[in-house]
């Protein structure tokens, strides 16, 4: 005779066979997305707009708004960001190059684009679903809030604006570069070839 931890045993399979093939499905799809940058932050810019359409519809749901751009902030920072800081880097030896004559060392972002796409679309949506539950609809006067993080994003963007120039890196790449190679005198003098 089986006893009454069976019946939870039983009943808890399920459950976990569903778990497991809804993670499996899940990151397959996510797996899928990640050559698309294009169409994934297409994607959350919708639903940065649903999120953004819903709070003005409420008129309400500023702190969780506020405390969204905030980890957005977070967020960019860490991408932005060097893996591997120029200013801690100095004891170690591994640093960017900061002359001519350095070594090229290609910019590693602290924050890589899929994971910073990733980490922003959960966060619009985890947000969406904090605006259906009234215990998160604090009364502020937003004004205040939207001044404070435009200071505070100003601020921190300045800084890190600083810290690019003092150690010459740029996160972004537009695609690889394209060499021409050499042009010969005679095809740049515009005379016909034979």
């Amino acid at each position: 005779m089986e006893g009454p931890g069976a019946d939870a045993a039983s009943a808890v399979a399920p459950i976990a066979k569903w778990r497991s093939d809804f993670s499996r499905m899940f990151q397959y799809y996510l797996d899928r997305s990640t050559p698309h940058p294009l169409q994934r932050w297409i994607g959350t810019l919708a639903a940065a707009s649903i999120y953004l359409l819903r709070v003005y519809c409420v008129q309400g749901f500023y702190i969780v708004t506020y405390g969204l751009g905030i980890y957005i902030l977070n967020l960019l920072i860490g991408f932005l960001s060097p893996k591997i800081d120029p200013e801690f880097e100095a004891l170690d030896g591994a640093s960017l190059p900061t002359k001519g004559s350095d070594e090229f060392r290609p910019f590693i972002r602290r924050l890589p684009e899929f994971k910073f796409w990733y980490a922003i679309t959960k966060a619009f949506c985890v947000a969406f679903l904090m605006t259906f539950f009234s215990i998160f609809d604090v009364p502020v006067f937003w004004p205040i809030l939207l001044c404070y993080w435009i200071v505070l994003f100003v601020l921190t963007m300045k800084r890190q604006m600083m810290h690019m120039i003092k150690y010459r890196y740029i996160p972004f790449s537009f695609g690889k570069q394209k060499y021409t190679g050499k042009r010969s005198a005679a095809s740049t003098s515009g005379s016909p070839r034979d």
